[in-house]
């Protein structure tokens, strides 16, 4: 009986975790598999090649960073508000993948295919949101401004570290009232 495969999922989970912790040089074939107490002979069954790894990672992010919580949020009942707020509830559950979102926004800073593909799922969160938006905003530049406003929070409010978690919480909170609020 042959020994078991290390799944493809381990290499890329493993891949992101070395994303996470030293940028896109951290993701070495030799070092993942002494992660995965692996051969790393056992990397080839799965990828060609690094780079066929790290698209692959990239692919995973997008995936479960992005259209895997939209169809979260939109599988449950709940009108624009609701499913709002459910993003809000999210955020901080993944709060443990933002260092792979930090890693990789460097990395676009260097690297045009990344960039490229950065800004096309940033692109695909704002147009969620502003299709949130537009259903509780006074217009269409209100729901521009609220889009972008939530967007920034999100990606945002992982840097603030002034006072206690509690009290981030809160002002979280009473951002996110503000930006559900009904039009005036």
């Amino acid at each position: 009986m042959g020994k078991a495969r290390t799944p493809r999922s381990s290499w890329i989970e493993a891949a992101l975790r070395a994303l996470a912790a030293g940028g896109p040089e951290a993701v070495r074939v030799e070092a993942l598999a002494r992660e995965l107490r692996v051969t790393k002979g056992g990397f080839y069954w799965h990828f060609d090649d690094r780079r066929e790894l790290l698209e692959a990672a990239l692919d995973s992010w997008e995936q479960s960073g992005t259209e895997d919580v939209i169809a979260t949020v939109e599988g449950e009942e709940g009108d624009a508000r609701d499913h709002l707020r459910r993003l809000f509830e999210l955020a901080p559950a993944a709060k443990s993948t933002f260092a792979v979102e930090l890693a990789l926004r460097d990395w676009a800073r260097r690297d045009r295919d990344v960039a490229k593909r950065l800004r096309r799922v940033d692109s695909r969160r704002l147009d969620y949101l502003r299709s949130l938006f537009r259903q509780i905003a006074a217009d269409e530049e209100d729901a521009e401004a609220r889009a972008l406003l939530a967007y920034s929070l999100f990606v945002g409010a992982y840097f603030v570290a002034a006072g206690s978690a509690r009290e981030r919480r809160r002002s979280l909170g009473l951002a996110v009232d503000r930006l559900l609020a009904p039009p005036t």
